[in-house]
């Protein structure tokens, strides 16, 4: 079984936490962060709302409840922007914190996803869209 994506976030914030051992960052660290947490998020709310808006599921859990393909705006950047976006939060705390260490767990995260849950989103994708997904899948990155 997979862990679910929140989870695998989640864990990897509290890694966060361990390795910069209580290292505050700068002001200017903290400064830097908020703009990287920012667009993380304008990312992760703006890839929500497109599917939301093309009535589909956004539920990492049920990739097979997908009911249409949403291959425009963020999607047409990358075919997982959700997912970027939750990387650019670990990102944020790992520069806020000032720690080299930090970024690990943000490097673990992209692995773990791309290694486990991503394959399986893309197979009920693929299963469930056929062409459609293998055409979209050539043109668009799976990241960047």
């Amino acid at each position: 079984p997979r862990i679910p994506p929140p989870v695998v976030a989640a864990s990897a914030g509290a890694a966060q936490l361990l390795l910069a051992r209580g290292r505050r960052g700068a002001p200017t660290s903290w400064s830097a962060a908020a703009g990287v947490a920012g667009a993380s998020l304008g990312v992760i709310c703006g890839a929500g709302a497109q599917l939301l808006s093309a009535r589909t599921t956004i539920s990492p859990h049920r990739p097979t409840a997908s009911t249409a393909l949403v291959r425009s705006g963020l999607f047409g950047l990358s075919r997982n922007p959700i997912y970027l976006g939750i990387a650019g939060l670990l990102l944020a705390h790992a520069v806020g914190r000032g720690s080299v260490l930090a970024l690990l767990p943000t490097g673990a995260f992209l692995v773990v996803l791309d290694r486990t849950q991503i394959p399986a989103e893309e197979a009920a994708l693929q299963a469930r869209f056929g062409r459609e997904f293998t055409q979209y899948a050539a043109r668009v990155r799976r990241w960047l």
